[in-house]
């Protein structure tokens, strides 16, 4: 094969690529803009324009003249680098080129239409304007993965090999069983005892049942943690959104939180949490921006970043021992409030939480195996989208003894059924990678890493997370990856040692 066709279809491959994530961008900057700055009279026509640029993506990605190029490079020796790139959009486009144009379209169209719908569902506290168009796309979903493998559980496909931001490769559903399964057994019996216990934590030191947090303050707060956690604000825009989000790449992230004013930890871990999706945005490499080389390594890792951040820096003690003068300095009436005091409020195991967001480390996961069990039973017909507000209630008090009054506080309070399926699954796998990676930071680095963060000194955890993880973008496979930075593969174990060993001593178990 002469050299020159094959570096003519190397050049396809990356112009091609470096298209369909030009627009997957921008689709992601229109859906920045529509939630933080659009009016809302402009929600029918953003639609409109978002089902465009996916329809271009999807035709980028499919086009004849890219398929024709990896045909080339079936078996052209590439450096590992290039082979790597070749790989990954080889991978999708083989997904992609599987599916019709037109129901791309309708795909696109519906996610669009849903996220819109959301909104004005959430606004009204009512379910029946949002599940239709639900069914809508779980019933386009399904039709989806027929065409992507027809002899596969459908679920699984859906799973394993979606493109784009939201995919996640190369992580088995029967892996993501094995973890859930694991997570049953363990954490309800420890929420249990810890709802057992007679421990006394301090869990309204950084409430108010006032609504004393005035928002502008907070505002400056949150830019303060964000401030000692290094972000590059060069390359970062924070807003407030109905729903936190962080979108971006190495040049520029739209980051989100929300606010409460009778409680400063809703916007701080979110703020905390959204910055790990950032800073794993910021580590990609500058170089390889356009090629899955400057792509994050899927949803589930990408969570891990975010995971990492907001429980392994975040809701440790040493953070609060460094960041509760700055919190005091915000609001002075907080001046009582120990760094200890701070501590046990972020990290209260709630017995009343019906917000994922806001939940607590343990109580989180069966928000998740919550909503899981919910997508699959809609995935395969064992309920109607109808269903869904009683038996998310039901679920609800089965497995946390409570029951929500309203959609909001039940099967409205997220908006990833509007575009992502499986919609959950990504931030239960990121939790448990980010136990391992912490692990393996610590075993790692020579300083002592609660020291690191309890003087503010947090550079050298973000290095050996950029080192470790963030800059190879898709140069690794997803379990390659965790293997190469942890030493093994993905594992729950260390999430539930780490949950023991925390809650063990919060709760004197």
């Amino acid at each position: 094969m002469a050299s020159e066709s094959v570096e003519q279809a190397y050049r396809t491959v990356v112009e091609h690529s470096n298209r369909v994530l030009d627009l997957e961008k921008t689709n992601q900057l229109m859906r920045w803009d529509s939630d933080v700055m659009m009016p809302p009279g402009g929600a029918p026509a953003r639609a409109s324009q978002r089902t465009t640029l996916s329809a271009a993506r999807h035709r980028y990605l499919t086009d004849d003249d890219l398929g024709a190029a990896l045909d080339v490079l079936a078996d052209a020796d590439l450096d590992d680098e290039r082979a790597a790139v070749v790989r990954e959009v080889r991978r999708e486009y083989t997904t992609a080129a599987s599916v019709p144009d037109a129901l791309n379209d309708r795909i696109s169209d519906i996610n669009s239409r849903a996220h819109e719908g959301w909104k004005a569902a959430r606004e009204d506290d009512d379910w029946s304007q949002f599940g239709p168009v639900v069914a809508e796309h779980f019933a386009a979903k399904k039709e989806w993965a027929a065409h992507v493998d027809p002899d596969a559980d459908p679920y699984e496909v859906v799973w394993s090999q979606r493109t784009g931001y939201l995919a996640q490769p190369h992580l088995p559903l029967e892996l993501v069983d094995d973890i859930f399964e694991q997570l049953r057994e363990e954490l309800v019996p420890l929420i249990a005892s810890i709802q057992d216990s007679d421990v006394d934590l301090a869990t309204d030191a950084l409430h108010s049942a006032d609504g004393d947090f005035d928002v502008e303050t907070q505002k400056e707060l949150n830019r303060a943690a964000l401030d000692a956690l290094g972000l590059d604000w060069d390359r970062t825009r924070f807003d407030v959104a109905p729903h936190p989000f962080s979108f971006g790449h190495p040049y520029d992230v739209r980051m989100t939180t929300r606010y409460d004013e009778s409680d400063l930890t809703e916007a701080l871990t979110g703020t905390i949490h959204e910055f790990g999706h950032t800073a794993y945005a910021h580590g990609l490499e500058q170089e390889h921006y356009g090629t899955p080389l400057g792509e994050p390594r899927g949803v589930g890792i990408h969570e891990s970043q975010s995971r990492f951040f907001e429980n392994h820096v975040g809701r440790t003690e040493a953070f609060w021992e460094f960041f509760t003068p700055t919190v005091r300095e915000h609001f002075p009436a907080l001046a009582d409030v120990s760094p200890r005091d701070a501590y046990e409020c972020v990290n209260q195991v709630f017995d009343d939480n019906y917000i994922r967001v806001d939940a607590d480390e343990l109580t989180y996961h069966m928000h998740i195996i919550l909503r899981t069990e919910i997508e699959r039973d809609l995935f395969h017909d064992r309920i109607d989208a109808e269903e869904i507000p009683a038996l998310w209630n039901d679920k609800m008090a089965e497995y946390l003894g409570i029951r929500p009054e309203t959609d909001n506080e039940g099967c409205l309070q997220d908006p990833h059924w509007s575009q992502s399926l499986p919609g959950f699954i990504g931030y239960t796998i990121g939790s448990v990678l980010a136990a391992q990676l912490d692990a393996a930071m610590r075993a790692d680095l020579d300083a002592d890493v609660d020291d690191l963060i309890r003087e503010g000194r947090v550079g050298p955890i973000r290095e050996w997370m950029t080192e470790n993880v963030q800059r190879h973008g898709q140069y690794y496979r997803a379990d390659e990856l965790v293997r190469q930075a942890t030493g093994e593969s993905l594992t729950a174990d260390y999430f539930v040692e780490y949950a023991r060993e925390k809650y063990g001593a919060l709760y004197d178990l």
